[in-house]
């Protein structure tokens, strides 16, 4: 029986600027998104071409910044399919208010973006006060919270699990770790030692592959390493697709490849069962369409 696969970090653009206008954090559209768009109808001829059955499209911040239009026009469009990781404003007075809003059109996760290709350097307004109501409605509500921030960032976002640490927190890229310095990974050690706190949980894409590649480091020591550290129902693959280029079946393929030592039931959790575990929206629709097909 083919492994089911969920990708939790595909992004889409849309062709139509009058009906989506651009809105870029950091003023300027981000080079990728200019360049290789890829819409929701083709990002669902994408994951079918992959072999992808489900995903969780995160917002473009740097492209429509806070207005999720899109993200969620994707959910209502294809619901067995997509739900929707939106972008707020933390800061704002109605930050609150604004995630309920596009909760109600099928935003299921929250990615706070402090730091990207229009917006270098490590940000820490994410600990301002201000942002208190934020994090204590996900706490309260379960929503998980992804962070755009590399492993500089890490020990502000300490202070924010001391004081909410129920919050379930979804490092993109796994903050982006240093893998240089051998396969002890001494320059990563602060990723490894977050996996004490247990609502944190790890998005695995091609960015990693990428540094490990770059550090001339196998795969095999860091993974296992950091299953250890973590254990497999905290870490879901997402392909960055089509942020890092090369087409969704090759960033798939470069995972699979590149965890393929992993066990069976390891790969399972990684591909699938942890973004059913932080997007029950997910699991809820491929039930129904399970159900759909036997009828």
């Amino acid at each position: 029986m083919p492994r089911r696969i969920i990708d939790i970090h595909p992004h889409v653009i849309a062709s139509d600027t009058a009906r989506y206008p651009m809105a870029p954090l950091g003023g300027h559209q981000s080079n990728w998104s200019a360049e290789r768009p890829v819409s929701w109808q083709q990002l669902l001829a994408d994951m079918k071409e992959a072999g992808v059955d489900q995903a969780a499209i995160v917002q473009a911040s740097t492209c429509y910044g806070y207005d999720n239009s899109y993200v969620t026009d994707a959910v209502a469009a294809a619901p067995d399919r997509f739900t929707a990781v939106g972008s707020v404003d933390a800061l704002s007075d109605d930050a609150v208010e604004r995630i309920r809003y596009w909760q109600s059109r099928g935003m299921t996760g929250l990615r706070l973006f402090t730091t990207g290709s229009t917006m270098p350097g490590q940000a820490t307004w994410f600990t301002d006060p201000r942002t208190a109501p934020v994090w204590t409605y996900a706490q309260e509500t379960g929503l998980p919270v992804c962070m755009q921030m590399t492993q500089d960032g890490l020990t502000d976002l300490e202070e924010i699990l001391g004081r909410f640490p129920g919050v379930k927190i979804v490092l993109d890229h796994l903050a982006r770790p240093d893998l240089s310095g051998g396969e002890a990974f001494p320059q990563a050690q602060k990723l490894f030692d977050f996996a004490r706190y247990p609502a944190v949980y790890l998005k695995l894409t091609v960015r990693a592959f990428e540094a490990l590649k770059a550090a001339g480091a196998r795969p095999e020591p860091f993974f296992e390493r950091l299953i250890a550290a973590y254990g497999a129902n905290r870490i879901a693959w997402g392909s960055n697709h089509p942020a890092s280029a090369g087409g969704l079946k090759a960033l798939l393929e470069t995972a699979q490849d590149g965890l393929s030592f992993l066990p069976s039931d390891t790969l399972d959790q990684i591909f699938a069962g942890t973004a059913l575990a932080l997007y029950p929206a997910l699991a809820e629709a491929g039930g129904k369409r399970e159900v759909a097909a036997r009828d």
